[in-house]
């Protein structure tokens, strides 16, 4: 008889999920919440940040860019709004693939997620680590058209990736399977802002192997996923940097939000 999901053992995308305002945590992603916050005291400030940069970029690229296809990789719990939700207010058509390698997130989007009756909001089972299985998958291939512009997005995964070598060849693996005028898109932790004291302090909570794998990038080390693609503006900058919205200004410093936002364009 087949097991279902480990629910009992720390999970980052349900941890994920409570720092952006979710409700699909338990009691071992908010006790490990509540030692990161020691070191990192405005850690969900940043993770919602990073969230609100999200929305922004799908606005942008639907709305303005032209956008109708997202490959969203890493895609975590569900959260509304949803990129799908985002994209589809702007264009009901619009068709979004998630992917993620956690069955829970699977159960979940499975069980949640709902489109418009033009469009399409698909999951499938995927690890960026093995993207040509990934981009071979039955969603991937049903609901998106890789002959045409997609925008693929990698937000809050990369940094989970702790090798750099796998890290940026899958990365170079998913920019060459994607048309010409495509978007790629980053969302990535970093430790630049952070003090040295404070610095040491995050590399010996991880030493203790309880809360999760977790590298932060220096903004050269991130440039790196996008290099020699042209960077859309305002550049790889802060979340609370990337395009805000006056009438909703962001409450996080770049000192304290601790993320770099980059989206750049395939030729």
């Amino acid at each position: 008889m087949s097991q279902g999901p480990d629910v009992s053992a720390l999970n980052t995308s349900r941890r994920y999920n409570q720092w952006v305002g979710g409700k699909d945590h338990t009691g071992v992603e908010r006790e490990s919440t509540k030692t990161v916050l020691t070191v990192l005291p405005n850690l969900i400030d940043a993770a919602r940040e990073g969230r609100a940069a999200v929305m922004r970029v799908v606005r942008y690229l639907v709305g303005e860019c032209g956008v109708r296809q997202i490959l969203d990789i890493g895609a975590g719990q569900p959260f509304s709004p949803d990129v799908h939700e985002v994209a589809q207010r702007i264009d009901p058509a619009t068709r979004v693939v998630y992917v993620d390698n956690d069955p829970l997130v699977a159960v979940h989007h499975r069980g949640t997620v709902r489109s418009t009756r033009e469009g399409r909001a698909e999951f499938q089972d995927g690890d960026l680590l093995h993207p040509a299985e990934l981009l071979a998958g039955d969603q991937v291939k049903t609901v998106l058209d890789l002959s045409e512009p997609v925008a693929l997005l990698l937000c809050s995964v990369l940094h989970l990736i702790e090798d750099d070598d796998r890290a940026y060849a899958s990365m170079r693996e998913l920019r060459d399977a994607l048309a010409p005028g495509s978007y790629v898109v980053i969302v990535h932790g970093t430790a630049d802002t952070l003090s040295d004291e404070t610095r040491r302090a995050m590399a010996r909570l991880l030493a203790t192997g309880k809360h999760g794998a977790y590298r932060a990038r220096t903004k050269d080390e991130i440039e790196r996923f996008l290099d020699g693609l042209p960077i859309e503006e305002p550049g790889l900058v802060s979340s609370v940097e990337w395009r805000p919205n006056p009438a909703n200004p962001p409450k996080t410093s770049v000192a304290d939000a601790m993320c770099y936002v980059g989206v750049a364009r395939i030729p």
